[in-house]
């Protein structure tokens, strides 16, 4: 085998594998990102379940609160739904630089494999040649052992 093609197939393995792992880290970072998303609109429900009427009992400073609490808490679900749409672009790239990486690989692998099916083909060439020959050469020195006699030399 070649070993510059030996060397190409590492490299672009090593860049595939660096991609794949940032690819899994991505999506890790996606899994975690929607995980949190859906802790965020639970706590936002049952915030709401809870949201404290309009009664006589509630006093205007509670409801403040309640209404102050309530909108951090929107801004922060718009704020992690906007990260959670990046991890998932990320997602995508990742995917998309992953593509020709695994192309490469795939590429070098074929060719490393026709290069050893062409040395196997040279080589059983080669073997064909040498039985050929030998074969020749041994029926030449039997062909002097079993040779006919002449006419001249029968009685």
């Amino acid at each position: 085998m070649s070993t510059a093609l030996l060397t190409l197939l590492t490299q672009a393995e090593r860049e595939r594998d660096a991609a794949l792992a940032a690819l899994a880290q991505a999506e890790a970072q996606a899994r975690r990102l929607q995980l949190q998303a859906e802790q965020l609109h639970q706590y936002r429900s049952e915030l709401r379940q809870r949201l404290p009427g309009v009664h006589v009992h509630t006093s205007i400073d509670r409801l403040q609160v309640h209404q102050g609490f309530s909108g951090r808490l929107e801004d922060a679900i718009d704020q992690q739904h906007a990260q959670r749409l990046a991890a998932i672009a990320a997602v995508d790239r990742q995917r998309q630089a992953l593509l020709p990486l695994e192309l490469r690989v795939a590429s070098v692998r074929r060719l490393l494999g026709r290069r050893d099916e062409q040395q196997r083909r040279l080589q059983q060439g080669r073997e064909q040649r040498q039985t050929d020959e030998s074969a020749l050469q041994q029926h030449r020195r039997g062909a002097g052992d079993f040779a006919l006699p002449h006419a001249k030399d029968t009685p």
